[in-house]
């Protein structure tokens, strides 16, 4: 080991730590989402829908990007035996780390609410805010969902409001497909 210089080892983790998630938080659960949701819901029916790839061409056409499943795990919102909306839950990658998330349903097809779940970037929290995340409300897929048309972009978290954004205009394209198709 002639001429090999030892290096403390701070000085040797420090670039492999570097990259890391600087932040992960978790901001809510699935069910405190649907409990806040749907306040007058008295149960929520946890439920795994499997796409068909009939199911899956017809989501792409109508959002404009892919399924990107073929299972999407959803909180059907009961009101005794009646079902009140649906609550379907999604990750996607910000700039780097994932993003959960759950977005909120009525039965006439209409963002209810759309929650972060968990955020893991370093930057671009800012997407959790209500402000933000309240320009969803009252959507359907009649909408553009689009960064630039009607959801603003947050300086800093561009990536982040983007995918988000793809994401509920592919789970308002779910629902949607699975109601016509009568398997929600």
């Amino acid at each position: 080991m002639k001429g090999l210089q030892w290096l403390p080892l701070s000085i040797v983790a420090t670039p492999m730590l570097a990259g890391l998630p600087a932040h992960a938080t978790q901001y809510a659960t699935a069910d405190e989402a649907a409990k806040r949701s749907f306040p007058q819901a008295t149960s929520f029916r946890d439920t795994t829908i499997q796409l068909t790839p009939q199911d899956m061409r017809a989501i792409a056409a109508g959002a404009g990007v892919p399924a990107r499943s073929a299972q999407w795990h959803v909180l059907v919102a009961m009101n005794a035996d009646k079902p009140i909306g649906v609550v379907v839950l999604d990750g996607v990658i910000g700039k780097f780390e994932l993003i959960d998330y759950a977005v909120a349903i009525d039965p006439d097809g209409k963002v209810r609410n759309v929650e972060i779940l968990s955020y893991r970037e370093s930057h671009g929290y800012e997407i959790r805010l209500p402000a933000w995340r309240k320009q969803f409300v009252g959507k359907d897929k009649t909408a553009p969902l689009r960064v630039g048309d009607d959801i603003a972009n947050i300086s800093g978290a561009t990536m982040s409001c983007e995918h988000v954004t793809d994401g509920v205009r592919r789970i308002v394209a779910v629902v949607s497909v699975l109601r016509a198709a009568g398997k929600l």
